[in-house]
């Protein structure tokens, strides 16, 4: 069933794009401006070749890996809790029940639409890998824009030195020169896109937050201002720790897309309230 969210046009789409960009950084520019045949030459498509290697590794591991859903039969554990309703609402921590799957859903859990089913820690349903970004393939996407973003740059990179080392004679070479511009933009225009989604996912993790969280957070912030009071994002326990929740205790396994044995079981996260 997994494998049946390949056969997606957006899917087949980032394939294409990957195929053309790779082809482009080193058989055109990174032959035209260093020649495969020198070291300069084979040492920047090898690393340019691992760095493509790695986003669609990243890719594929983030289409096939289930997102997380809610246990089939959860209810919250009502009898453990010694917060009172007061102190539930003040950290936004709530008894959800979904209406579409007429079941409990545990905190930071979302309902998506295009799935069908309520997803853990859901950040958002993402096209391009028609997939939820979830519990468990968040991290997984996080590196894939990492990695994408690397080797887009990289590409912009040899894109830019092959054309400023030729020597254009403006008279001549009119389809040439359509093909490097149209080429550059279309890379530049993709650096900037997967530059800023690394951004702003860099600012989301640092401070625990879902895609999601971050517009719901800005309505209980703007809320709390009316009525005089101040939000605070419950699930906000320090920038590092926040990272490691994500990314693992292990600085060696950041960058390493599988490595996902930290994940608890998206049921109970640790909140502000719990280390105060």
């Amino acid at each position: 069933m997994k494998f049946k969210r390949f056969l997606s046009i957006p899917i087949f789409s980032v394939f294409l794009l990957v195929g053309f960009v790779y082809y482009v950084t080193v058989f055109i520019f990174i032959d035209d401006w260093l020649s495969l045949q020198s070291s300069a030459g084979s040492l920047n498509a090898l690393i340019f070749t691992v760095l493509a290697f790695l986003s669609v590794f990243s890719f594929l591991v983030c289409v096939l890996t289930d997102p997380g859903g809610v246990p089939s039969g959860y209810v919250p554990d009502i009898e453990d809790s010694e917060v009172s309703d007061q102190e539930h609402n003040k950290s936004g921590i709530h008894m959800r029940r979904c209406d579409k799957c007429s079941s409990y859903k545990p905190p930071r859990a979302h309902h998506c639409r295009v799935c069908r089913t309520c997803v853990l820690r859901m950040d958002h349903h993402c096209l391009w890998i028609n997939n939820c970004v979830g519990h468990r393939n968040y991290k997984t996407f996080f590196i894939l824009v990492l990695y994408a973003t690397m080797a887009s740059i990289y590409s912009s990179v040899i894109t830019l030195s092959c054309a400023l080392q030729k020597d254009w004679d403006f008279s001549r070479r009119a389809p040439l020169k359509v093909f490097y511009i149209t080429c550059g933009v279309m890379i530049l225009g993709l650096s900037l896109t997967l530059g800023t989604l690394f951004s702003w996912h860099i600012y989301l993790i640092t401070v625990n937050m879902t895609t999601i969280e971050y517009y719901e957070g800005k309505r209980a912030a703007w809320l709390a201002r009316k009525s005089g009071q101040s939000y605070h994002h419950p699930f906000n326990v320090g920038a590092y720790k926040n990272i490691t929740l994500i990314l693992g205790p292990n600085m060696l396994k950041w960058v390493c897309p599988t490595a996902v044995s930290h994940l608890k079981d998206g049921i109970d996260f640790p909140a502000a309230r719990d280390s105060s």
